[in-house]
């Protein structure tokens, strides 16, 4: 016969879950994200999709998720460079997550 433990505690530290959504759910990273599920855009195309985000921020933000392989970051040796930004399969995978997200909030956010 089998006996079931009680699970180790867990620090939010720890946590998979709490660590993907404080990245995720950090300011204008979701927004970023869902307006590169459309495909490919340029700095500018982000900017002008995000009224009231600071320059840095969004820099901040792609880079962050550079770094985590969530988005790709394409330099066009052009004159001025070109500068694409796209979501990676894994970037993309967190599309229907980000979907179900909005859809509990739309359904549960004024349950109150």
């Amino acid at each position: 016969m089998e006996t079931s433990q009680a699970p180790r505690p867990v620090t939010p530290e720890e946590c998979v879950v709490t660590r993907t959504l404080t990245f995720v759910g950090s300011r204008w990273t979701p927004l970023v994200i869902w307006h590169l599920l459309d495909g490919t855009k340029r700095y500018g195309e982000l900017r002008q999709a995000l009224p009231g985000i600071s320059p840095k921020t969004l820099a901040d933000r792609l880079q962050a998720l550079e770094e985590r392989g969530l988005v790709t970051r394409t330099v066009h040796p052009e004159k001025p460079p070109r500068v694409e930004y796209a979501l990676t399969p894994r970037g993309f995978a967190l599309g229907n997550i980000l979907d179900d997200v909005a859809r509990w909030g739309e359904e549960w956010e004024d349950a109150d």
